[in-house]
């Protein structure tokens, strides 16, 4: 059976078939920090989802897949998530991405996700072979996105990344950083060059765009974000996102449930 319930124990690595579906039904869910031998796509119409990587945080929009490759350490945080759909795939059989990928699912690609979810789990390879040629097809030909922000690893500054993931943290300006590992505002823009490739304000925007997604894709209204996010006003923040996406919030949010 591929339907399996929120508090439902589930290790994809336990099967043999060279793909493994499951579709679930959930709300709120921490995975906690894992990996998985087989590689996996992850995707959910509706919903957002947190991604904390070693090295990087992903926010998953709706309408947007994400793959994660074989042994990657991570952990996923969904929030008004529903039915969401998982294919794991045995890397030695397909050719596959080694790197985390986010991309748009279309109609095609979204029934593709749908059927091999529901696959039962012993069904014969030779049956699923035509979905699995068309589906990969369709991953490389879909447009990629890059909903990502790398993390510094300093050690001075294990603590912020621990806040990235608290609902009500707000990423600080450069001086509130500075002040709280005790080093001056140059030291902390040295080691965000160094560490991320982006200066502490080109990262601390990048992290509102992502966290103004997250919260838009809850249905919370642009107002409110645009009030959460510290911008002086709701057109100022209309600006940036669109300077940011090429779409204003409500745009945005329009396309992603289409």
């Amino acid at each position: 059976m591929a339907i399996i319930e929120q508090d439902t124990e589930f290790d994809a690595d336990v099967f043999s078939a060279s793909v493994i579906g499951i579709a679930a039904d959930v709300g709120q869910h921490d995975s906690g920090v894992h990996r998985h031998n087989k590689g996996q796509l992850l995707y959910a119409p509706q919903g957002c989802m947190n991604f904390a990587l070693d090295n990087a945080l992903c926010i998953l929009p709706p309408t947007k897949a994400v793959w994660i490759p074989p042994q990657t350490r991570h952990r996923a945080i969904m929030t008004n998530v529903v039915a969401y759909r998982s294919l794991y795939f045995d890397c030695a059989q397909f050719s596959t991405p080694a790197e985390i990928r986010i991309i748009e699912v279309n109609a095609l690609l979204k029934a593709l996700i749908d059927k091999m979810a529901l696959w039962p789990w012993d069904k014969p390879e030779e049956e699923m072979a035509n979905s699995c040629a068309l589906f990969w097809e369709e991953f490389y030909t879909a447009r990629r996105y890059s909903f990502q922000l790398p993390l510094p690893l300093d050690l001075r500054l294990r603590r912020f990344r621990q806040q990235l993931l608290s609902e009500r943290f707000l990423a600080p300006d450069i001086g509130t950083v500075a002040s709280t590992i005790g080093v001056s505002p140059k030291t902390v823009t040295r080691l965000f060059k160094a560490e991320t490739g982006m200066s502490y304000q080109d990262w601390r925007q990048q992290w509102r765009l992502l966290k103004a997604i997250e919260l838009l894709s809850s249905a919370m209204q642009v107002s409110a974000v645009a009030y959460s996010l510290g911008f002086s006003s709701d057109s100022a923040f209309i600006a940036f996102f669109k300077k940011q996406t090429g779409k204003t919030p409500t745009n945005f949010v329009n396309s992603a449930v289409k």
